[in-house]
């Protein structure tokens, strides 16, 4: 991947983050997928992002990555609560359309 498609479609909120991954060549999902929580920290010191946004993109890569969607969807299932694959597979299609589907009326 180009660094485009990384910063493709983020919203502006992830500027700095962005900025930041893109100075350190991390400029793909499955690099920021690998990322560890210390080189999270390492990366924001001295910077004006933040390990909260960074921690968010990384798990928005997990879902790119692993479950092969789109950017959006990857985000609609983060910001509705779900961490992982394993998160997701405990649930019943009808608890997982009820908790997206909550967040999605919200906005």
């Amino acid at each position: 991947m180009n660094k485009e498609i990384l910063m493709k479609g983020l919203p502006k909120t992830f500027h700095h983050e962005v900025k930041i991954l893109l100075s350190n060549n991390i400029n793909s999902w499955e690099c920021l997928v690998s990322l560890s929580d210390n080189k999270i920290n390492d990366l924001i010191h001295r910077n004006l992002g933040s390990v909260r946004n960074l921690k968010r993109l990384r798990c928005i890569a997990y879902f790119i990555c692993t479950l092969d969607i789109e950017l959006n969807e990857a985000a609609l299932l983060m910001h509705s609560g779900m961490i992982s694959s394993k998160a997701i597979s405990r649930l019943t299609p009808q608890e997982l359309i009820k908790r997206t589907g909550r967040f999605e009326r919200i906005l």
